[in-house]
């Protein structure tokens, strides 16, 4: 009986040990270094001008709304429409960031979409006359 037990005993251990999924542990600092690495990229994406608008929540509190005028390579500058008002904000700053761009091929896609739709209604007011 008793080398049963041991023998389960065994078993269960080398079950857990074979199911230990390594934990890696990152500081504050790394965790936020990655995100405003993921800001930086995001924001290139969306470019440069008026019709790159964003709407950024900072760190801080505050909600920004705009359009981004210019990218650097440690910060970028957002220009709210309605009053011109400049804001240079470091990516670190940065909480969360809402783009309400579509990508040219999103674009492209609609466009086809429509011009596809126009056809088929066409064909469809043709044929019945």
């Amino acid at each position: 009986m008793s080398k049963k037990l041991l023998s389960l005993v065994l078993v269960g251990l080398l079950l857990n040990i074979v199911g230990v999924i390594p934990a890696y542990a990152s500081s504050k600092e790394d965790t936020r270094a990655r995100f405003a690495e993921k800001v930086k990229e995001g924001i290139s994406k969306l470019g440069t001008g008026p019709e790159a608008r964003v709407e950024v929540k900072l760190r801080d509190g505050r909600k920004l709304k705009g359009y981004i005028s210019a990218t650097g390579e440690n910060n970028f500058v957002i220009v709210d429409a309605k009053s011109g008002a400049a804001s240079t904000i470091p990516y670190p700053q940065v909480k969360q960031v809402t783009g309400n761009n579509l990508s040219k091929g999103a674009k492209i896609a609609i466009t086809v979409g429509i011009v596809v739709g126009l056809l088929f209604l066409l064909t469809v007011v043709i044929g019945r006359t």
